[in-house]
């Protein structure tokens, strides 16, 4: 995950800190000389690494801090603080103009991933209610018109294209269809580049010109670092952008473009993305990010995700099934799928306040919940509905239906038995407390 390495020497200064009883001066500088170094070797632009912990430690080594009673949790808030100011300090919005549609103009160099992104702005703006349009721009590229429409047709957005013409005529006829058919807001997915040139950046402000968008959003690979800092210093400096999409944001990126692209360009992130799946798109938190740079969790994140994620419908249903006690094999495997849904384990457990860094760092092997899936579907309804009637032979059939053992149907029907009974506990109207053991009530 994105800033694991980050986060990781961040946790060792600040132990140390919180093993000092009464901070000096010199502890406070000591600990934000690992915290500059720690964000170098993130990737974090050198200029805005000393910038950043000059302020931590210039609020810090004041008397308030000094003299309270948590000395290091008072600097952890700092850093908290400038942490989120530094990418930005709010999440920031797409600014809707008055008379639609919102012309959304997307750029960047090639490889960034303009057009899938294209297609996750498109479907987030969509569950929002909104009607948009994604207009083919990129004429250069081989495939990339098909590869829109691809990406369109999953999203459930309409494509216009106009072939090989004038990108320029392209947007304009866009925006005279969006107006004709109702679509309020118009992505356009322009040519990228393998570097920035002369001929790119010309093509780009006479679109702009043309269209004049409301909003003109530069698509950087987060993977690239100190790279996508530059990239996105001179987008802005040639079409004054006004925002950042960050892709890739879940990978194994040191996090330095997060952590320097708004200090750099003075343009916020606006988004991020964070899988490869068109729904893996989210708003760009600066304080919430903050909090997960610093091993705090995000509930917040997590929380949305769930409501956008979870089918409403199905979690009211196995509400009721638990309370009447009728929790079956196909509950189960239902379970797994809104799992699934929500990402990857790995992915929850960053998310969640308090959870411990070894546990985080378990190999968890997510095919798993495909085996245990696999599993269920070799029974046959009745088997699903009715497991207590699986005998011994009906488990050699299921454990060949599925091309695995005995001994793992063996191993689900008895973690299945173990949750049907705390299904049961949980759903004893108050009489009985249900416990987990070593966690009290």
């Amino acid at each position: 995950m994105a800033f694991e390495g980050l986060t990781d020497k961040l946790s060792a200064a600040f132990k140390r800190l919180r093993s000092k009883g009464k901070l000096t001066e010199s502890d406070v500088k000591e600990a934000m000389r690992e915290v500059r170094l720690a964000l170098l070797e993130a990737d974090v632009n050198y200029k805005v690494a000393k910038d950043f912990t000059n302020r931590v430690t210039e609020r810090a080594v004041g008397a308030d801090v000094m003299e309270s009673l948590t000395p290091a949790q008072m600097v952890i808030k700092i850093v908290n603080e400038e942490l989120t100011e530094l990418m930005g300090g709010q999440s920031e919005r797409l600014s809707m103009p008055s008379k639609p549609p919102m012309i959304i103009m997307l750029c960047g160099l090639q490889g960034s991933g303009k057009t899938t992104h294209a297609g996750k702005l498109a479907l987030m703006l969509k569950k929002q209610g909104h009607r948009p349009l994604i207009a083919a721009c990129d004429i250069y590229r081989p495939a990339a018109i098909e590869q829109l429409k691809v990406v369109g047709g999953k999203a459930g957005v309409p494509v216009f294209e106009m072939g090989k013409e004038n990108p320029v005529k392209i947007a304009r006829e866009a925006v005279k269809h969006a107006r004709d058919y109702g679509n309020d807001i118009l992505i356009l997915d322009t040519a990228g580049r393998l570097h920035i040139d002369e001929v790119l950046m010309e093509e780009l402000r006479k679109v702009k010109a043309e269209v004049q968008p409301s909003e003109i959003l530069l698509v950087v690979d987060a993977m690239t670092g100190q790279d996508a800092v530059n990239v996105a210093k001179s987008f802005n400096e040639l079409l004054d952008i006004t925002g950042v999409i960050l892709t890739k944001l879940d990978g194994d990126t040191r996090g330095g473009a997060a952590l320097s692209v708004r200090a750099v360009t003075g343009r916020p992130i606006k988004y991020a993305g964070i899988g490869e799946k068109l729904d893996d798109i989210e708003v760009f938190h600066p304080d919430r990010m903050a909090s997960r740079i610093l091993g705090m969790g995000d509930m917040l994140t997590l929380i949305e995700e769930a409501e956008n994620k979870l089918d409403q419908k199905k979690a009211e249903q196995m509400a009721e099934k638990l309370k009447k006690n009728q929790f079956d094999m196909n509950d189960l495997l239902m379970q797994f799928e809104q799992i699934k849904n929500m990402g990857s384990i790995k992915s929850l457990l960053s998310k969640l306040p308090g959870v411990d860094k070894r546990i985080q760092d378990v190999d968890i092997d997510e095919r798993q919940f495909d085996r245990t899936a696999a599993i269920i579907l070799s029974m046959t309804p009745e088997e699903r509905e009715k497991p207590s009637i699986i005998n011994p032979s009906r488990k050699r059939r299921i454990a060949a239906g599925c091309g695995q053992q005995v001994e793992d149907v063996n191993r689900l029907m008895k973690q299945f038995e173990q949750m049907q009974k705390m299904m049961k506990q949980l759903g004893g109207k108050g009489k009985k407390k249900f416990r987990l053991p070593g966690l009290g009530g």
